[in-house]
């Protein structure tokens, strides 16, 4: 299902599967963020072809969810945000009813070069969900939550020192494992670009345009030529 509005997602989106900060409602799952460089499509064209890419790329992601989970909502609704001054980005989130949200900014569709690219994205931020990121990042910040204050009040800090250290453990915990769910989201995604039809090799080229994050220490996202790597890797093995 395709809106033209944000509607109250921000307002009620759980913790988002591509963004590690435990509240954090900037820039959601920030999976692709893009740099424009080189041809892009038309706005019409744009719009025609990630309506195509919707209604080929759902179906699949849904029955992927299905054959790999059990007693999850696997309904996807893929929307549009269409905020003003949006970067080009693309998230995974929960609503109110627990039904998986994907959003994609206009800069995003307006940005992309091909379906294909188009269809990674769906892909990878349907793997999100599928994989249960969500729920096990939440549950990596609480444990870090839980490790940090009681740390804290073991070296005798104050209730302001404790609830200092709950924020930041939750951070350092759900950054944890951040880069590992970001490698399972592309390969997976690689999986479900695939069985829709599309080239997740050409699709996975916008990792040529978003700026590299390296490899820094309890980043969010891990290094775009890892990434590259996993695609290759799971595309071959098909």
């Amino acid at each position: 299902m395709i809106r033209k509005t944000m509607c109250a997602i921000v307002a009620v989106a759980a913790l988002a599967a591509c963004e590690v900060a435990p509240v954090q409602t900037e820039a959601q799952g920030g999976a692709v963020q893009t740099t424009p460089r080189g041809p892009v499509l038309s706005q019409s064209q744009a719009a025609r072809s990630f309506a195509r890419v919707v209604q080929t790329v759902e179906p699949v992601a849904e029955r992927e969810c299905r054959a790999r989970t059990t007693g999850v909502n696997c309904d996807f609704n893929i929307i549009i945000d269409d905020r003003p001054n949006q970067p080009a980005n693309a998230y995974q989130t929960l609503d109110k009813k627990g039904r998986p949200v994907v959003a994609f900014t206009l800069p995003l569709i307006r940005d992309a070069r091909n379906e294909d690219e188009l269809a990674f994205v769906l892909g990878h931020e349907t793997a999100h969900h599928i994989a249960g990121h969500i729920g096990r990042q939440q549950q990596n910040a609480v444990a870090g939550a839980v490790i940090f204050a009681g740390l804290a009040t073991l070296t005798g800090g104050d209730a302001n020192a404790v609830r200092t250290a709950q924020r930041l453990g939750a951070q350092v915990g759900a950054r944890t494992y951040s880069k590992d769910f970001e490698l399972e989201a592309d390969a997976l995604g690689t999986i479900i670009t695939a069985k829709a039809g599309f080239d997740p090799l050409r699709g996975a080229e916008f990792f040529t345009r978003i700026p590299d994050p390296g490899d820094k220490f309890l980043g969010t996202h891990p290094p775009n030529a890892a990434r590259i790597e996993v695609v290759r890797r799971t595309a071959a093995g098909l």
